[in-house]
């Protein structure tokens, strides 16, 4: 019997959709729905009050109205927060997003890695504990960067990053004492894979990026293993909380990546 509840993926802006490309490689029929709290964005600049109230009740909002049979909170910084907070508000399965620091240490040879996030994500205890836990023995630098996330979401309205912009902001990883030892690269912000190319281009040679969206979308594969699927793919839902000339851009170029016409929460 064909179930036609979707997948709910939730982030501040676009960023997400980097975690939404895996799942749609492992689940190609599933129903998606991609929500971004545009009028909230960006949540890397927000005090863990703010988001800590936002975040469950928007979810809230977006589950009554979408009836998901699962939500992804596809944002570092709101998981690291309010990840708690919504699995306790809500019934139904609940995926967070974790700084892939676990990855990143096994591929290291240096065992100098860098964790690159919004300042909200980089200062929270929940990185320290991955440190300690994954990559005791490495030195973990983290630099912060609203500038990226925002580069990130003009990208896919259509203005390309600017490469001595992201060189500068790469600087404050490479910048630190044993910066230049970073083989390594965690993006803790779901939309700097989106930059990933770019990002490749100004760092030394040789430094990898790592994220946490393929495991993501392994564990959204498992939690839903059994499950119908529709026989076909359908367009993908794209749901903004406010519906401005830049997520307007957005929508219209995403239009040709199998998603429908945006719309407003």
């Amino acid at each position: 019997m064909i179930d036609g509840r979707p997948l709910l993926f939730f982030d501040s802006g676009v960023g997400g959709l980097s975690v939404v490309g895996p799942t749609r490689a492992l689940l190609p029929t599933a129903p998606i729905v991609y929500a971004a709290d545009s009028a909230g964005f960006p949540y890397g600049t927000r005090t863990e009050a703010e988001i800590a109230a936002r975040v469950p009740a928007l979810l809230g909002r977006l589950v009554e109205r979408y009836r998901p049979r699962l939500v992804v909170i596809a944002c570092n910084t709101a998981s690291t927060i309010a990840l708690p907070a919504v699995r306790a508000a809500l019934d139904l399965p609940v995926v967070g997003t974790v700084p892939a620091i676990k990855p990143a240490a096994a591929l290291s040879t240096t065992r100098v890695i860098g964790v690159l996030g919004t300042k909200a994500t980089v200062r929270q205890p929940y990185v320290d504990d991955l440190a300690a836990r994954f990559a005791a023995d490495c030195t973990v630098l983290r630099h912060g960067s609203a500038a990226l996330v925002e580069m990130a979401e003009a990208a896919l309205a259509g203005t390309p990053p600017d490469p001595a912009r992201l060189r500068g902001e790469l600087d404050g990883l490479f910048g630190q004492v044993d910066g230049d030892r970073i083989d390594v690269i965690v993006n803790a912000c779901t939309h700097f894979p989106l930059l990933e190319p770019e990002m490749a281009a100004v760092a030394p040679a040789g430094v990898r990026f790592v994220d946490g969206g393929p495991g993501i979308a392994r564990r959204i594969a498992h939690l839903t293993e059994g499950q119908a699927w529709p026989a076909a793919p359908g367009p993908a839902r794209l749901v903004f909380t406010r519906l401005g000339t830049r997520e307007a851009a957005i929508g219209a170029r995403l239009g040709d990546h199998g998603f429908a016409p945006a719309e407003e929460l």
